[in-house]
């Protein structure tokens, strides 16, 4: 059974300095931010994009939080890091797709979010496909920065 995901004060401490990192340009993550849905306010929280055969992903670990209801109502987002800031427009995908995705993305950020998904200790991409439901995954399709 895979840990299910907790905003809490260290996660929320976490976040904060990979934030800090990423606006300095450090580290792999990037700072999201979308829209609040129903607030409409601007809403922010590190991200670590992935790339797997030349195209750019959003994969969301911890299953349907808050950014990823964003992301679906509005299909934007901008991207920053570093200065830099990139307006996206984002694709979800299908289980087929996000399995690659999730296996490729398992393997590179590391082993805090390995006890969100539900495979075994040597995964295959078959895994992943099964558990795409619970991790949404995002195509980024435009950038315009």
């Amino acid at each position: 059974m895979a840990k299910q995901y907790e905003m809490n004060g260290f996660r929320r401490a976490a976040n904060a300095f990979v934030s800090w990192l990423a606006r300095r340009g450090r580290g792999p993550a990037f700072e999201l931010v979308t829209i609040g849905r129903r607030s409409h306010e601007p809403r922010t929280v590190p991200v670590t994009p992935v790339e797997v055969d030349g195209d750019r992903y959003l994969v969301s670990p911890y299953g349907d939080v808050g950014w990823v209801h964003n992301i679906r109502a509005s299909g934007t987002a901008t991207l920053r890091r570093g200065g830099q800031a990139e307006s996206i427009t984002v694709t979800e995908v299908g289980p087929e797709e996000a399995g690659r995705v999730l296996a490729v993305y398992h393997a590179q950020v590391g082993k805090i979010v390995h006890p969100y998904f539900d495979v075994p200790a040597v995964p295959t991409v078959e895994d992943f496909v099964a558990e795409a439901a619970a991790h949404p995954v995002f195509r980024i399709e435009q950038v315009v920065t």
